[in-house]
């Protein structure tokens, strides 16, 4: 063994980056991107992706910079995940839905050297910016801004001093660019939530994403040629790493810019999508529109579902209709989806409540991960797979982040006796399929978002009338579940009466003010105490089953025609109404 070496020949760093090179040179003329009346081929998305690397060269960016993008599900978004980690950069995609104040925090935690900025979120960039310049210090330097156009635009019109259809135009093809010498290197940073005061920025490595991106097309089965629906957003953990995994099947990006079921439907029927990802509450969207404003689905659609349980009523209702659905468990942490609800055949023959309930479970590992086990996180012990005893999910593996960027303290308390502590409790059944029973960290999943509970109680207790808050999540027919708040206020403040000063809108209104829209309580409840251990810990158990038996009341205006409720609430967790691109035109600056 002694005569054995690694070199060149036999040993070539992991990463994603190679699956445009080979899908450039093996798919070169078959369809890489479609979006309204734009269409790329592999090798025109290979040649634009080098002329972005190239440029962002020029801008100066180097190894390890960061480059951040705020942008919906458009080509550049999708080419950004080539040609950033092409120029040895590292991307971070930020959740669109996220407030300016979480979005400026982002920037500065991750010293971003570049912003890249969709036209349709140029008020909302505007307005982060405005906080950095407030808090900068000597030290803190604003990003270099580039504005994306529509891409239909014409040259002439486009905003701004830097573009980005512009910097590709102006990029060189052949300029040599670094190459990956280490498969360790980040690739992307996530952050899991918008945070106010530590945020968690989530590391990748090349290796990790390429395995991950792997892994899933083998487990879900994704042959030759896919046709990919993009109704996930691609912020979320590189939209589960199929930015990259698409172009190694040589597949179709279909690209759309809203998560609308006329979109969806439309682009299903136009492309003959065969592929897509969302969380459940994209179900209740398809569902809702009007069976005579259905385009007929002439072949099943794959659907790969995560983010919270899907009801087994919606799962059923769902397949009906032409979606074929897999349910997935993942965390940002783990690059994505870390459990797969792998399907056996003999599944096949229960009845259909029981083959929903068997859907509906989180599953077995993910091809990428090493092992995956549910312990007792004092005594390190498994758990029976008995499907009653619970423990803590816990994962290791090569898909399995880097750590938290610039923060040490969670990274160690995250990774302890050789393995990564999720923080979700779940049981193990006798066939070894995972079920989450709950999760101990509080994270409460509304639509897809994490939300964290303490980031909402942080902002009420600012609130002059507080006293004390505690939030849990409570069940809502359309979300899933939403933070419900329960709230202490001070003497001679009310919360019930005709004296009362402070209602329940007024909290509402506050929270608005104060966070990202998709974290705003649904429901507050006054209470004169709130449940308490003899150690003066709050009882948060008691408070979900209270929320539990609470019902919530829609606070979204009237559709409009043409638009169904769940399309309304979806753009209200949106942000409401974006402005058009001729009210942005006038904003040729930043």
């Amino acid at each position: 063994m002694d005569s054995l070496r690694k070199c060149p020949a036999n040993y070539v760093p992991l990463s994603p980056i190679t699956f445009l090179e080979r899908a450039a040179a093996v798919y070169s003329d078959r369809t890489s991107v479609v979006y309204e009346r734009t269409r790329f081929t592999w090798k025109q998305t290979y040649e634009r992706c080098r002329r972005l690397a190239s440029s962002l060269r020029k801008l100066s960016i180097s190894k390890n910079d960061v480059v951040s993008v705020l942008a919906p599900n458009i080509p550049a978004m999708y080419e950004m995940h080539f040609a950033v980690p092409m120029a040895g950069a590292v991307l971070n995609t930020i959740n669109t839905r996220l407030d300016c104040k979480n979005i400026a925090t982002i920037l500065k935690h991750s010293e971003a050297k570049v912003f890249f900025v969709d036209y349709q979120y140029v008020s909302l960039a505007v307005s982060a910016l405005k906080l950095l310049l407030v808090d900068a210090a000597d030290t803190c330097q604003l990003p270099l801004v580039v504005v994306i156009d529509d891409i239909d635009a014409p040259t002439g019109t486009r905003l701004g001093e830097l573009e980005y259809e512009q910097l590709v135009a102006g990029g060189n093809p052949f300029l040599e660019l670094p190459r990956l010498d280490d498969e360790w290197d980040p690739i992307a940073l996530n952050y899991t939530s918008g945070t106010t005061s530590a945020p968690k920025g989530v590391v990748y490595s090349h290796r990790g994403a390429y395995l991950s991106a792997i892994s899933l097309l083998l487990q879900w089965g994704v042959g030759s040629e896919p046709v990919y629906l993009w109704s996930l957003p691609m912020f979320h953990c590189n939209g589960w790493t199929f930015t990259w995994g698409v172009a190694a099947r040589g597949g179709v990006n279909v690209c759309i810019r809203n998560t609308s079921a006329a979109e969806m439907y439309r682009a299903i029927a136009d492309h003959r999508v065969t592929h897509m990802c969302c969380a459940p509450i994209v179900f209740t969207i398809l569902l809702e529109t009007g069976q005579s404003e259905r385009p007929p689905i002439a072949s099943p659609v794959q659907v790969l579902t995560g983010g919270a349980p899907p009801p087994a009523p919606l799962l059923e209702k769902i397949e009906r209709m032409g979606f074929k659905v897999t349910h997935a468990y993942g965390l940002t942490e783990a690059t994505g989806p870390a459990l797969v609800c792998e399907w056996r055949a003999e599944w096949d023959r229960r009845s259909p409540e029981d083959r929903a309930a068997l859907k509906a479970r989180q599953g077995i590992s993910v091809l990428t991960l090493a092992d995956v086990d549910v312990k007792d996180a004092t005594t390190m012990a498994s758990v029976p797979r008995d499907g009653r005893s619970v423990g803590e999910i816990v994962l290791r593996g090569s898909s399995i982040m880097k750590g938290y960027y610039k923060n040490s303290k969670d990274t160690a308390e995250a990774f302890k006796d050789g393995w990564f502590f999720t923080g979700d409790v779940a049981v193990v059944h006798p066939d070894g399929y995972l079920e989450i029973k709950d999760r101990s960290k509080d994270v409460i999943i509304s639509g897809g978002e994490n939300i964290s509970s303490v980031e909402v109680e942080t902002v009420l207790y600012k609130h002059p009338m507080v006293v004390e808050a505690a939030v849990v999540a409570m069940p809502h027919p359309r979300w899933g579940e939403t933070p419900c708040a329960f709230v202490t206020l001070k003497k001679g403040c009310g919360g019930g009466g005709a004296e009362q000063s402070i209602k329940e809108e007024d909290i509402i209104a506050y929270c608005r003010a104060s966070m990202s829209r998709f974290m705003v309580p649904k429901k507050v409840v006054f209470v004169e105490d709130l449940p308490k251990t003899s150690t003066g810990k709050i009882q948060k158990f008691q408070l979900r089953e209270t929320a539990k038996r609470l019902e919530v009341a829609e606070r979204t205006p009237q559709p409009k025609p043409g638009c169904t409720k769940a399309q309304l609430a979806y753009k209200t967790l949106h942000q409401g109404e974006e402005p058009q691109r001729e009210q942005v035109l006038a904003m040729s600056r930043l």
